[in-house]
């Protein structure tokens, strides 16, 4: 049997508390200093994602990490894959940390120009209200990069954390060595193959959801904002989400690239999932330069996390 090393933090979460708004939080161990340990790979459900991969028309990319019991899946779980609106994440756990050392205040108005908003085949609910420009709330800014995956709010949030190198820096101060970022969403907008420069490999980006959940981001209080705002995430409802049982709690962050000749450079879904018993799944599953269309990547990505809910829930 294989084994995988990760740089995690193991620790109790708090089970699903019913509250529609947030039903999962962070660990009250968040305080706990970050160590190697060794997982033990499920590999009878590795065979059954590497059978749906075969559906992906494309790259499959696969980690999920049953965080009480040491028990974890890969596939592909250490290739490149380009991030797209994963991005986000790690981008407003920065600004979170900014807030809780007070570079920053949640209700500070934040101004931004016409020069910062995303190109118009983008994702941007804030440009297509406010196509001059305007201000907003540092916490609306939030909201809307995860809620809503705007991309300028998310562009914005990036240039006053310090820009793409602050991101980066905050990435590997976590101990984070597998996810790149350099460009920002409009940058990447007008060069396909800027995408491809900001990318991650499913591991680490389990590593980054073991962090929030364990206080990276600020401090609890702010990691469970934005646990709250992913739970709220509206795209992707038929990507993780879609073969769970009906009401099952699943924060989450996606992410989406263009297509091209036929190809759709990524189609992604990262995310916690809270079971029947209050353990917590941490997983990511990315579909890579697929020839299949949206709704054929989409089932891949729901297939695979009822695939890891079959197995684990039990």
């Amino acid at each position: 049997m294989r084994y995988l090393t990760l740089l995690v933090v193991i620790a109790f979460l708090s089970a699903c508390t019913g509250n529609v708004a947030n039903p999962v939080t962070p660990s009250d161990d968040a305080t706990q200093p970050n160590g190697e340990l060794v997982f033990v790979e499920d590999e009878a459900l590795q065979e059954k994602i590497a059978a749906i991969g075969e559906e992906a028309k494309g790259k499959l990319g696969v980690f999920a990490l049953l965080m009480e019991d040491e028990r974890a899946v890969s596939f592909n779980g250490n290739e490149h894959f380009a991030l797209q609106s994963v991005v986000k994440l790690p981008v407003s756990m920065l600004v979170m940390q900014q807030v809780a050392e007070g570079k920053f205040t949640l209700d500070q108005k934040i101004k931004f120009t016409k020069d910062d908003l995303v190109n118009p085949n983008q994702r941007s609910p804030l440009r297509d209200r406010n196509p001059k420009g305007g201000e907003v709330t540092l916490n609306e800014l939030i909201r809307l990069a995860l809620v809503e995956s705007d991309g300028t709010a998310c562009d914005v949030l990036t240039r006053i954390a310090g820009g793409p190198a602050a991101v980066q820096a905050y990435i590997a101060s976590t101990g984070i060595s597998d996810m790149q970022m350099k460009r920002t969403h409009k940058e990447f907008g007008l060069d396909w193959q800027m995408q491809y420069e900001n990318w991650t490999t499913p591991e680490a980006a389990v590593e980054l959801l073991d962090g929030l959940y364990h206080g990276e981001g600020g401090t609890k209080d702010k990691a469970e904002l934005l646990l709250k705002y992913m739970y709220e995430s509206i795209p992707g409802q038929n990507r993780l989400k879609a073969q769970l049982p009906p009401g099952t709690p699943v924060a989450h962050k996606t992410g989406t690239g263009g297509t091209k000749d036929g190809v759709t450079s990524a189609t992604n879904d990262i995310g916690i999932i809270t079971l029947p018993n209050g353990k917590h799944i941490a997983i990511a599953v990315f579909v890579g330069d697929s020839s299949a269309d949206e709704k054929g990547r989409e089932l891949v990505i729901a297939k695979v996390a009822k695939a890891v809910w079959d197995t684990w829930a039990k």
